[in-house]
């Protein structure tokens, strides 16, 4: 699941009071029945709003618009409001930053100093900062109680850090942009020079992009299988960092549940990846779905894979073949042999009886433990008579084979 970060409507306002809304949308991927969402706002002050809770009905993808609303009297002030996502899994989107500047402080978070009493001719500042990527825009209000040139200087943590002239009619804007190129928080002053009108400080954080390593993670998941059941599938994962030295902290997310956390560990420097897989035993038809989750990182895309159990075909054995032969020896006595090939579909327990003339003369059990043929044999004694031989397999068929008489009548 995701969040997006809040819109706010109107981003930016000069007027007061003002009302702003705030906006966003939580991405849920329902797996059927009923799924809760439950969130609340965050607000830059440092409040909270009450969790609210909404359920969503069905499968696949939704998509949760949530709103909030504050009213702002007056002042000059930048913050933000974020989502906070508790159920089904905790999320927090992206700050979304809003800025109001409109003129007297009503209690508002406006930051305004003037000198007191004001003599005739007075001057006064005032300060608020646009916090962005890697710098900070301090925008600052040089108010006179006339028409005449301002001289001011821009202070950072103490610092001197730029110096300008400016034709005021009453009121002017003037910026300075703070671009350390690296982190850096502290405070920001607007001073008038030589007339003694000072801004409070504003407080500003700058956070620059971090260039640390960055680790993702794929799944791919196995063909779907239509076959005799239980079967194993297997889904090979792939986890990648872009320069990174030691361990990496992951854990399988199986059909929505997390796992337990394992190790994969990287050695060297630049961009590398390795191999990880979970394997499912399926004994019934039905789909399972797999993702990756990194410790303090992404999860990744879900994988599904699917299984369709088949009833194995019923294994079957025949006779292929049956033949007998009389040898005389002192007539009327002779010796009567006969040989028979039965072949199996598969793996399964044969019986078979071998009769001449209707009467039993050997019986036995084959194992075959696959697909194949094995060959059955008798000898016995005989009166050197012609006859029949033939070979049954029990609960299957048989086949008969005539033998011709050995000795004269």
């Amino acid at each position: 699941m995701s969040v997006g970060a809040p819109k706010a409507s109107p981003s930016k306002s000069t007027d007061c009071p003002v009302k702003v809304t705030f906006s966003s949308k939580i991405k849920v991927k329902a797996y059927g029945g009923k799924t809760t969402v439950a969130y609340r706002w965050l607000r830059g002050d440092g409040s909270k709003s009450g969790i609210k809770k909404i359920t969503l009905k069905g499968k696949g993808v939704k998509y949760v618009a949530v709103k909030e609303s504050a009213t702002f009297k007056g002042g000059d002030l930048r913050s933000w409001n974020s989502v906070q996502v508790l159920a089904p899994r905790k999320v927090t989107s992206a700050k979304g930053y809003f800025t109001v500047a409109c003129g007297e402080d009503q209690g508002d978070g406006g930051k305004e100093e003037v000198v007191k009493p004001r003599p005739r001719h007075w001057t006064a500042t005032r300060v608020w900062v646009d916090e962005r990527d890697c710098k900070a825009v301090a925008t600052g209000r040089i108010s006179t109680s006339g028409k005449r040139w301002v001289r001011y200087q821009w202070v950072v943590n103490g610092h001197v850090v730029d110096r300008d002239s400016v034709y005021v009619n009453g009121s002017r804007r003037v910026q300075y942009v703070i671009e350390p190129g690296h982190d850096l928080r502290g405070q920001v002053r607007l001073e008038v020079v030589g007339r003694g009108g000072s801004s409070d400080g504003s407080y500003f954080r700058i956070h620059c992009e971090d260039h640390s390593p960055k680790v993702s993670a794929s799944v791919d998941s196995p063909a779907d299988y239509s076959g005799t059941c239980p079967v194993t599938r297997t889904f090979s994962g792939t986890i990648r960092v872009s320069d990174a030295d030691g361990p990496v902290r992951y854990r399988w997310i199986r059909d929505g549940v997390a796992g337990s956390w394992e190790t994969v560990s990287f050695y060297g420097h630049g961009p590398q990846s390795r191999t990880v897989s979970d394997s499912w035993k399926a004994s019934e038809s039905g789909t399972a779905r797999r993702a990756i989750e990194i410790a303090g990182g992404p999860t990744s895309g879900t994988a599904a894979a699917k299984v369709t159990c088949e009833t194995a075909p019923e294994v079957k054995a025949f006779i292929t073949g049956v033949s007998a032969e009389q040898t005389a020896g002192t007539c009327p006595a002779a010796t009567l042999s006969g040989t028979g090939k039965i072949y199996a579909t598969g793996a399964i327990k044969v019986k078979y009886v071998w009769t001449v003339n209707g009467a039993t003369v050997k019986s036995g059990d084959l194992d075959f433990t696959a697909a194949g043929e094995q060959t059955v044999s008798f000898s016995t004694g005989s009166n050197g008579k012609a006859g029949t031989a033939t070979l049954s397999i029990v609960g299957g068929g048989n086949s008969s084979a005539e033998y011709k008489a050995a000795c004269e009548a």
